[in-house]
């Protein structure tokens, strides 16, 4: 995206407009970020029996974003949406911002050396798995070296790993199984067009 400006004096001398040079990967990065959004608001709305535990369904968009358009695009819409979800429920750099910051940082981190183990054993599901122990890896690390530096917080792993591997796997799945009706939607189009031909 390049930003460009144009000095368009109305009357009175008003200050110049920004025209933003836009390409199709940033309305790409743009729509699933916000639906990204989406989930974290619904995700927020549901009542969690622990706090600190969250299904994190927006993981689910930054899968389905890794699988498509590559780690670049995954993280932008992973980092777009810690900064407005923060924006959105006013707690931008509280405590809460960095945890989820820390936590969307080391998954992304996770993702990206994710990517190079083999595809044919590892997919959708490890991928989701490996993000959401990281995540939860992030965010401890965050609160023992800040908030609670207690050695007492390491009774709750147990129960934060548990959720992170039931989570990663079900959200792992569902990004699964929207790219799998995705492929076969596209190989359907193209055995019709080809038909056509």
């Amino acid at each position: 995206m390049t930003v460009s400006t144009t000095e368009n004096l109305r009357e009175g001398g008003s200050p110049s407009s920004i025209l933003l040079n836009t390409t199709a990967e940033d309305h790409h990065i743009a729509r699933m970020a916000a639906v990204a959004l989406g989930l974290t608001v619904l995700e927020n709305a549901i009542p969690s029996p622990l706090p600190g535990v969250k299904p994190g369904l927006a993981n689910i968009i930054t899968l389905i974003v890794l699988a498509r358009f590559g780690w670049r695009a995954a993280a932008w819409v992973s980092l777009l949406r810690v900064v407005a979800g923060s924006l959105l429920f006013g707690n931008f750099l509280a405590p809460g911002f960095f945890l989820s910051l820390a936590g969307a940082l080391l998954s992304l981190l996770a993702l990206a050396l994710a990517r190079h183990l083999p595809v044919h054993w590892f997919g959708a599901v490890t991928h989701s798995i490996l993000a959401a122990f990281a995540h939860i890896a992030g965010q401890m690390t965050v609160v023992y070296l800040w908030l609670i530096p207690h050695s007492g917080i390491a009774y709750l792993i147990p129960v934060f790993a548990t959720a992170a591997l039931v989570f990663g796997t079900v959200n792992g799945i569902i990004a699964m199984k929207f790219m799998d009706e995705e492929t076969t939607r596209h190989r359907d189009t193209g055995t019709r067009r080809n038909a056509k031909t």
